[in-house]
């Protein structure tokens, strides 16, 4: 029999997701120097959701470690801890903690406690250890521990009498706390670790059967607490719920002693609860009441939870749209082909409706891929941490630096690029930043800063990954490949050459194998993950000054606008992004380099030519390229090539198809496609091309006859 209460697991824990990547955002906010109250609540408040949900599933591990973490941040919160850099770099340490507790609490494992303890004791050495707040953690475990709602939480015998004070806590959800996924119960709950609690539904805004809407709100509730917290303490409880509910609460009339409560005394109870009953029984007005009453602080809430709904979908799901809506594209085209065929009047009824048709396609492909489209920001927030743990490895001072993380991309390349940045944001600190002592002596800041963006440019998504560092060492890396036999002695090469030596199999610049590096694994294969994706990494060094490595991605995986071109009988595809413009050849255009290439001057600078019939095998160099159609392709590093082509045949959006499960990687080709009249075309990948083409575009010249 399946778990009742699976779905709202599996919901608390996507929230948590949420809660987690803005308790970084906060933690990240105050490394930087925010001080402000409302930053630190945003930490505390991060913290004490997720152990309030925690406390609802029992997760006991998860809770005690949460309320250890927010006992600490309630010190900063109040004044009595200050955030110096040790102490944030603590709070970053239990962030990264709580992330993996909610991840073993989802995969139903516990974490190993000998990873905690060193932890906790540094949380409880900061936030004193006074015995109010141990017995009060005490009585959070037992309560959370307690599975019924009337139950009252078990009292220290041996505890000396205090004075409490008694609230009367009025409580009525709006239908809309309900549809954001929450649960009454849960703060009902939240409420016993306070003190002793009476509990009392009111049923009487209950309609009949047939006037019943499940869609309504029609309960409220009644508490009566004895505690020694404050208003302040209670009104946090439902923080969370803030503009979903109408809530009061009242202090009654003074301190009373705490002690075991006689058996008879729920008698009393129903006393204060008449009057509350009148305030409760209107609530045909809770709608109105939040709208005018919370205008300041609730407002701010209503609006963003009302503006955003969110579904949550199987990404299996998604991925099976995604390849509908690639049918429906090429259906589409094949639908043009066939009408293009038959010669109709552009005019005609036909073509205008097949043109709007086609329209509404890419509109429907463009939803689609939005769909799919999720911010880096998730992503880059996990490298902070690949930076924490790497910097702590290493024993170097390291800050993240991230800018650009609202740009979206395909969530299946966020995925799969996850393992790529780990590689090179552990190489940027371990090899890239020198060590505290040689920076030091260089008249460099103590802190090492690495540097992760991203952006849009031409139709892709470019993520950068930088250091402040000494840059690549290149007589290094040169000896090392020569060592290795990858180079002769006496090979020129350029630094660009030399940079790409690292992404050679095997190639390692570190001096002793590390929990980092120095085993020989690591940039070929970031290069073979990027290469897989569609993309290309470059490399830009400054002795001194750093290095920055430039991936180039796709934005999706799933379609993309090209250029149709025909190279002798073969149809073939050109991503539109690589083509700045399109060129008709004269003679005087082509100039000789060497005796079997060329270049063609474009206005005042030469670039070379490439006939891509040679370079793919399709034909021979032609004798004369009067008249030739040349496609201009540029490059992100400002890399330009002449590609001469037969004809442009269209320019469309077409469906990607892979070919290297099938074939593997095939030299300048990145995937395929199915055209209108259903012909297969290979789609170019531009800068493979250009890296390895042959250069050839003059036939070769006659060998001298010897006599």
């Amino acid at each position: 029999m399946s778990d009742p209460m699976a779905e709202i697991k599996a919901s608390f824990f996507v929230e948590c997701e949420e809660l987690l990547e803005a308790l970084q955002d906060g933690l990240q906010a105050m490394d930087d120097g925010a001080t402000d109250t409302e930053t630190i609540n945003v930490v505390f408040r991060a913290v004490h959701s997720i152990k309030g949900g925690a406390g609802a599933f029992s997760l006991d591990q998860l809770v005690g470690f949460a309320h250890a973490f927010e006992t600490t941040l309630d010190a900063v919160r109040s004044g009595a801890l200050t955030a110096e850099p040790s102490t944030i770099a603590l709070f970053f340490q239990c962030g990264d903690l709580l992330s993996d507790l909610v991840r073993s609490a989802r995969d139903d494992e516990l974490l190993d406690e000998a990873l905690l303890a060193p932890v906790l004791a540094q949380l409880e050495e900061l936030a004193g250890d006074d015995d109010d707040s141990s017995e009060a953690e005490a009585a959070f475990q037992a309560t959370t521990l307690n599975l019924d709602l009337m139950g009252l939480p078990p009292l220290d015998a041996s505890a000396p009498e205090t004075s409490a004070t008694s609230f009367t806590v009025t409580f009525a959800p709006q239908a809309a706390l309900y549809t954001a996924g929450n649960e009454p119960l849960y703060l009902l709950r939240a409420l016993q670790d306070f003190g002793q609690a009476q509990i009392t539904c009111d049923p009487s805004r209950l309609p009949t059967l047939d006037d019943y809407d499940p869609s309504e709100s029609y309960l409220s509730w009644t508490i009566t607490l004895e505690t020694e917290a404050d208003e302040d303490a209670l009104r946090e409880v439902f923080e969370f719920v803030d503009g979903l509910c109408t809530l009061d609460v009242t202090a009654d009339e003074g301190p009373t002693a705490t002690s075991m409560p006689p058996l008879p005394e729920p008698e009393p109870i129903p006393a204060p609860e008449p009057p509350q009953l009148p305030e409760m029984a209107p609530p045909p007005e809770p709608a109105p009441q939040p709208v005018p009453k919370p205008a300041a602080p609730s407002e701010q809430r209503q609006p963003s939870n009302a503006a955003r709904p969110t579904v949550r979908v199987d990404l299996e799901r998604i991925d099976r749209l995604v390849n509908l809506v690639g049918e429906l594209v090429i259906n589409q085209a094949m639908l043009a082909q066939s009408l293009g065929d038959e010669a109709l009047s552009g005019n005609s009824k036909i073509a205008t409706g097949l043109e709007e048709f086609q329209q509404l396609t890419r509109d429907i492909q463009d939803s689609v891929m939005m769909i799919r489209a999720q911010p880096v920001k998730s992503l880059f927030q996990r490298m902070s941490r690949i930076v924490r743990e790497a910097a702590s490895d290493v024993g170097k001072t390291v800050r993240l630096k991230t800018e650009g993380e609202a740009t979206e991309i395909d969530k299946t390349v966020i995925e799969r690029l996850a393992d790529p940045l780990t590689h090179m944001i552990r190489n940027a600190v371990d090899h890239g930043l020198e060590d505290t002592e040689d920076r030091l002596a260089a008249g460099k800041a103590k802190e090492g800063i690495v540097t992760l963006t991203a952006s849009h440019r031409s139709g892709r998504v470019v993520i950068e990954i930088g250091d402040d560092g000494g840059g690549i060492n290149r007589p290094k890396v040169r000896s090392i490949a020569e060592e290795r036999g990858l180079i002769t002695s006496d090979q020129i090469l350029t630094d660009g050459e030399i940079d790409n030596l690292l992404f050679l199999p095997g190639f390692s610049t570190a001096n002793e194998v590390s929990n980092l590096s120095g085993r020989g694994v690591g940039m070929d294969v970031v290069k073979n993950a990027i290469t897989s994706l569609g993309g290309r990494i470059t490399t830009t060094s400054e002795p001194g000054n750093g290095t920055t490595f430039s991936i180039s991605l796709p934005l999706t995986l799933a379609v993309l606008d090209g250029m149709v071109v025909r190279v002798s009988t073969e149809t073939l595809v050109i991503p539109l992004s690589a083509v700045s413009e399109t060129l008709s050849l004269k003679d005087g255009d082509c100039r000789a380099m060497g005796p079997t290439t060329q270049v063609v001057q474009v206005r005042d600078t030469f670039v070379p030519l490439l006939d891509l019939g040679t370079e793919l095998g399709y034909t021979a160099p032609r004798d004369s390229y009067d008249g030739a159609i040349v496609l201009l392709i540029a490059q992100e590093d400002g890399a330009r090539a002449a590609l001469v082509v037969d004809a442009i045949e269209d320019q469309r959006q077409v469906v990607i198809k892979g070919l290297q499960d099938s074939y593997g990687h095939v030299r300048g080709v990145a995937a395929a496609t199915i055209l209108g009249d259903g012909q297969i075309a290979l789609i170019l990948d531009p800068t493979d091309l250009l890296a390895n083409a042959t250069g050839q575009s003059r036939p070769e010249p006659a060998l001298a006859q010897i006599a």
